[in-house]
């Protein structure tokens, strides 16, 4: 995830890091609304060259001044994951390497795009959805200040330059309507369709994991992404852990201890975690952080809003 510096506002007058990455499309692709985007992808643009060489994104954008309400009382709304050992690991941890395995390794993967001529890179994660062929990233991974990003692909379980389960190209992208319109901070979760790869889908090669809206605050919390940004080189899935809070700044986002950089953004957060079977139920993924408060990252909350986006990717 790559911690994208947000100018805080005149009181605050300090930057949020924004974990992040953009879409796969190409320039002259039209959205078929405000909040998605039909991509296009060059086949073989994605070298393991290009792949070591992209840059986790680092842009500076102002929250708005008009920010969505986010509503917390409404009844949950809980996908189930679709399956897949890993070993306990430490918790709480502020950052590290994931070594326990189970299907977090294969759900989890780098999100490529190029954006402004440059490539870039965040995370993303594949969800249990009615195609098959869903990844849930940040916002800003697919479109950021007012453009949408192209030749979006995600690699799960990334490993140094390698696509061990392929290159899945995304054939459409979406937002949150409030993310896509004015880049509300509290919106900003994005989603890609990909297309099958020989013949089967995102979930039957990598399995999913399960999603839950509408699901609360204060909840111990594992988050995963592909940190590319010193200290991190972008090669291994890092994660952290702990008891989560809430933003009481800007945003009415998740908080949690956690010292992930650029690159990460747009990786899971899960609830419910279980670390022998690498399954949780996500409910948030990295977004950005404040840079007077360090190792701290923040997380969207699901809401009404980010299941309207799942809803428009999972029946694309």
């Amino acid at each position: 995830m790559n911690r994208h510096r947000i100018a805080a506002s005149v009181l605050l007058s300090a930057g949020a890091l924004i974990a992040g990455a953009l879409t796969a499309a190409s320039p002259s692709a039209a959205a078929d609304t405000p909040a998605s985007f039909r991509q296009q992808h060059t086949q073989g643009f994605w070298t393991a060259e290009r792949m070591r060489d992209a840059t986790p994104l680092d842009i500076t954008a102002v929250p708005g001044a008009t920010r969505t309400p986010v509503a917390t009382s409404a009844a949950p709304t809980h996908i189930a994951p679709t399956a897949a050992s890993a070993s306990p690991t430490a918790f709480p941890q502020a950052g590290g390497a994931w070594t326990g395995g189970g299907a977090v390794v294969k759900t989890s993967g780098r999100v490529f795009f190029t954006m402004g001529g440059r490539t870039a890179s965040c995370s993303g994660d594949s969800v249990t959805s009615a195609n098959g062929s869903t990844v849930m990233t940040a916002g800003h991974c697919v479109k950021y200040q007012g453009a949408w990003h192209t030749n979006w692909v995600f690699v799960p379980a990334y490993n140094n330059g390698s696509a061990p389960y392929g290159q899945w190209s995304a054939t459409k992208t979406f937002a949150t309507d409030q993310w896509a319109a004015s880049e509300d901070m509290n919106m900003d979760v994005g989603l890609a369709v990909v297309a099958p790869l020989n013949g089967q889908t995102l979930s039957q090669v990598v399995g999913a994991q399960g999603i839950l809206f509408n699901g609360g605050y204060n909840k111990r919390m594992y988050s995963f992404g592909f940190p590319a940004a010193a200290p991190y080189d972008g090669t291994k899935l890092v994660y952290c852990s702990g008891n989560s809070g809430k933003d009481f700044l800007l945003t009415k986002d998740h908080s949690l201890g956690c010292n992930m950089t650029g690159g990460s953004s747009g990786g899971p957060w899960f609830q419910d975690f279980n670390e022998t079977t690498g399954l949780g139920t996500q409910v948030s993924v990295n977004s950005f952080g404040y840079t007077f408060l360090p190792n701290r990252m923040y997380g969207p909350y699901f809401g009404n809003e980010a299941k309207a986006a799942y809803d428009k990717a999972q029946t694309a």
